[in-house]
C-alpha cells in the first residue's frame, strides 16, 4: 500500500511539473547538466529516499573501482564509510564546484601515495596533469585528480633510456635525483674492490648522447677481464687474466703463487709442482715484457733437467714411469712390472695392492709366501684348527674375492651338527656367526636350541603342560616363526568357526598404550564369555539376570543369528511379514535423521508401522 502512494505521488509531481514547470532545490552543476528535469530524477534519486550510492558509483565506475581495490583517498576506511553527497553535493547552480579540496590543507597520505622528499613541494598541478593520466577516458576531463600511476616513469622521463630497470627508487630517494644514494656497486655483477673504489663513475660510464638526449652507460660495459679497460703491459705474451697474479689494490702487488693457471703455458704444473714458488724455476725481471719467459722452450718430460738422478741412470730417464709429481717417494702402481716372472705371481686382490704393503723394505728383499698366514693374521684365532693346526685360508677364501667372501656351501653345513632347514637356509650367515658383544665372527659353541639364539618372549606366560621345556618346536617351525601349528584341543576352550582364522595374537597379546611393540601376553585364565573379545552392541537388551549370552542367537561361523529364534519372541513372524528384511522393521530414524537399530519392538499394532 505505501509503495502504491509514493508511486501515486510521484505521477502527481510529474504532472505538475509539465503543467506548472519544474520543480527541483536548485539547478544542477555543469557536469550533472544533462540530468536536469523530474524524468530524470530517479537515475540519481531512490524513489522517495536521498540520492544513492549506489546509482552515484554506476555511473563513475573509476571511483567503484578504487572502493573495490581499496586504493586512493576513495578507498580509505574513513571514506568508504561515507555517502557520497557528504562531499559532493549538488543543486546549487552551473557554477557550483562539486569538489571542495584545500590544497594547501589537504592529507595526501589519505591517498595512499605519501610524498616524501622533493614531492613535497611540488604544486599539485605539477603531477596531476593530463599528460601523466594513462586511461584515455579519463585524461578527457579537466582539472581532474584522478589517473595518475605510482610509478617514477608515468611523470619523469627516462634518463637511461629503458637500459635499467623501471624501479627508479631502487638506486634513488625522493629528495633527488642525484646522487643515487640507494645504489650499491656491490650488488652489481661487478663489485668495486681496491684502486677501483676511488675511480670516479664517470671514468668507467662515459657521458654521451642519445636520441639527442644525455645519456650516461651503465649496462653492456665489458669487464670480464681487465683489459676492457687497461692497457696490457705484457702485450699478450702471458696468457689467462691479469687477476691470476695482480691484485685490485695495486698493479704491483703479485699474488701469482698458486693463482697463475700454469696449465695454460705448455708446462703443466702437478702435485708438489704446485707449491713450488714461481721464482724458483723462473729469474726475477722487472721488465713486464721479460718477466717469467725465460722458460718458454723448456721440456716439461726432462725430470733431470732440474732434478737430481738418485738411481743413477739405472732405471733410465723415464721418471714418471715409478714416481709422481705429489711426492718422490710416492710410487705409481707399478702396473708397468711384471710381476709374472717373479715366484709369485699375482692374482685377484693381489694385483690391486700396494707394492709398498707387501715390500716392506727394498723391492728386492725375498719375502716368505709360502702360507697366508706369513703376511695376515688369522682372523679366526685358531677356532678351525685340528691337532694344533690351522687350515690354510684358502680353504673358504679366494684371491679374487677376498676375504669378505667365502667358499664356504650349503651342502658343508648340511654336514655339521646344526644341519639347516626351513627359514635357517634363507638367513644370512653373519645373522648367527656374527657377535652382538665385539662384533667378530666365530663359529664355535654357538648353541643348538632355540632359545640360543632367539629371544623366548614366552618364558613365564606358557604353561610347562603346553610348552615343556621351553621348546619352541611344541608351535613353532623352522620355515617361518608365525607360523603356530598348536592343537588348541589341548585347552579348555577349543577352536569353531571363525575363531579358526584368529591369529593367536588377536587373543594372546594385549597392547599398552596401541603400540604393538609394547604388548603383554596372556595364556592363562582368559575369559571366555564373548564379550571379553568382542563388544556388545545390543548393550543390556538382551541380558538376561544381567548377563548377555551371544550364543543365544549367534554361532561363531558368522555373526548372522542364525540360532535366534523369532517365533519365541512377542512378535512370531507371519505371512508377508516372514519375507521382509530385519532392517525394515528394526531400523528407525531418530530426530537427528540418524539410523538406530531397535531390537525389542514396544508396540505391535499394524497401525504403528503401517500407514
Amino acid at each position: 500500500m505505501r509503495l502504491n502512494l509514493k508511486h501515486s505521488l510521484f505521477l502527481f509531481f510529474l504532472s505538475i511539473t509539465f503543467s506548472h514547470g519544474q520543480i527541483s532545490p536548485g539547478d544542477l552543476s555543469e557536469a550533472h547538466a544533462e540530468l536536469e528535469g523530474m524524468s530524470n530524477c530517479t537515475q540519481c534519486h531512490d524513489l522517495g529516499d536521498k540520492v544513492s550510492d549506489r546509482k552515484c558509483l554506476e555511473c563513475h565506475k573509476e571511483i567503484q573501482t578504487l572502493v573495490n581495490r581499496k586504493q586512493g583517498l576513495h578507498g580509505q576506511t574513513d571514506v568508504i564509510k561515507k555517502d557520497c553527497f557528504e562531499c559532493h553535493s549538488d543543486h546549487h547552480g552551473r557554477k557550483f564546484d562539486m569538489i571542495h579540496l584545500d590544497e594547501d590543507a589537504f592529507d595526501h597520505n589519505q591517498t595512499g601515495y605519501v610524498l616524501e622528499g622533493a614531492h613535497e613541494e611540488v604544486d599539485c598541478r605539477k603531477c596531476h596533469v593530463s599528460e601523466n593520466i594513462a586511461d584515455a577516458e579519463i585524461r578527457k576531463r579537466k582539472n581532474t585528480y584522478l589517473g595518475l600511476d605510482e610509478t617514477c616513469l608515468s611523470c619523469h622521463d627516462d634518463y637511461h633510456q629503458e637500459t635499467l630497470s623501471n624501479t627508479c627508487v631502487d638506486c634513488h630517494d625522493m629528495n633527488s635525483f642525484e646522487p643515487a644514494s640507494k645504489f650499491d656497486h656491490d650488488k652489481t655483477d661487478f663489485a668495486l674492490k681496491g684502486e677501483h673504489i676511488e675511480v670516479d663513475c664517470k671514468e668507467c660510464h662515459q657521458v654521451t648522447i642519445r636520441n639527442g638526449k644525455e645519456f650516461q652507460e651503465f649496462t653492456d660495459l665489458a669487464f670480464n677481464d681487465c683489459v676492457s679497460c687497461h692497457e696490457d703491459p705484457h702485450n699478450k705474451q702471458l696468457v689467462g687474466q691479469c687477476a691470476q697474479c695482480h691484485t685490485e689494490t695495486s698493479f704491483n702487488d703479485f699474488k701469482g703463487m698458486g693463482s697463475f693457471d700454469h696449465n695454460q703455458t705448455r708446462f703443466e704444473l702437478r702435485g708438489s709442482h704446485n707449491q713450488v714458488d714461481c721464482f724458483t724455476c723462473h729469474a726475477s725481471n722487472s721488465d713486464p715484457l721479460k718477466v717469467l719467459q725465460d722458460q718458454r722452450n723448456f721440456n716439461e718430460n726432462s725430470c733431470v733437467s732440474c732434478h737430481e738422478d738418485v738411481h743413477n741412470g739405472n732405471f733410465g730417464q723415464d721418471c714418471v714411469k715409478c714416481h709422481k709429481e705429489s711426492s718422490f717417494l710416492s710410487l705409481r702402481s707399478m702396473d708397468f712390472f711384471d710381476h709374472s716372472v717373479t715366484d709369485y705371481p699375482l692374482e685377484g686382490k693381489h694385483i690391486e695392492v700396494d707394492c709398498k704393503q707387501c715390500h716392506k723394505k727394498r723391492f728386492t728383499t725375498p719375502i716368505d709366501f709360502s702360507a697366508c698366514t706369513n703376511c695376515h693374521d688369522d682372523y679366526h684365532k685358531g677356532e678351525f684348527k685340528e691337532n694344533g693346526v690351522s687350515p690354510d685360508c684358502v680353504q673358504c677364501h679366494s684371491l679374487e674375492k677376498g676375504f669378505d667372501y667365502s667358499l664356504y656351501t650349503l651342502e658343508q653345513h648340511q654336514e655339521t651338527e646344526f644341519p639347516l632347514e626351513g627359514a635357517h637356509i634363507a638367513t644370512p650367515c653373519f645373522a648367527c656367526h656374527v657377535s652382538e658383544d665385539d662384533k667378530k665372527w666365530t663359529f664355535r659353541n654357538l648353541g643348538e636350541t632355540c632359545v640360543d639364539c632367539h629371544l623366548d618372549i614366552h618364558e613365564g606366560y606358557i604353561s610347562e603342560k603346553y610348552y615343556p621345556k621351553d621348546d619352541c618346536t611344541a608351535c613353532h617351525a623352522n620355515d617361518a616363526w608365525t607360523t603356530v601349528d598348536f592343537d588348541h584341543n589341548q585347552t579348555q576352550w577349543s577352536l569353531t568357526g571363525k575363531h579358526t582364522d584368529v591369529s593367536c595374537r588377536e587373543c594372546h597379546f594385549i597392547e599398552i598404550a596401541d603400540n604393538k611393540a609394547n604388548s603383554e601376553q596372556k595364556f592363562a585364565n582368559l575369559d571366555t564369555k564373548c564379550i571379553s573379545c568382542h563388544e556388545n552392541k545390543h548393550d543390556e537388551t538382551f541380558a538376561i539376570n544381567g548377563v548377555t549370552d551371544c550364543m543365544r542367537c549367534h554361532v561363531t561361523s558368522s555373526w548372522f543369528p542364525e540360532t535366534f529364534n523369532h517365533e519365541l519372541t512377542d512378535f512370531p513372524l507371519e505371512g508377508e511379514h516372514a519375507k521382509i528384511q530385519c532392517s525394515a522393521c528394526h531400523e528407525i530414524a531418530n530426530a537427528e535423521g540418524e539410523i538406530e537399530v531397535v531390537y525389542k519392538i514396544q508396540k505391535f499394532r499394524c497401525i504403528d508401522c503401517h500407514l
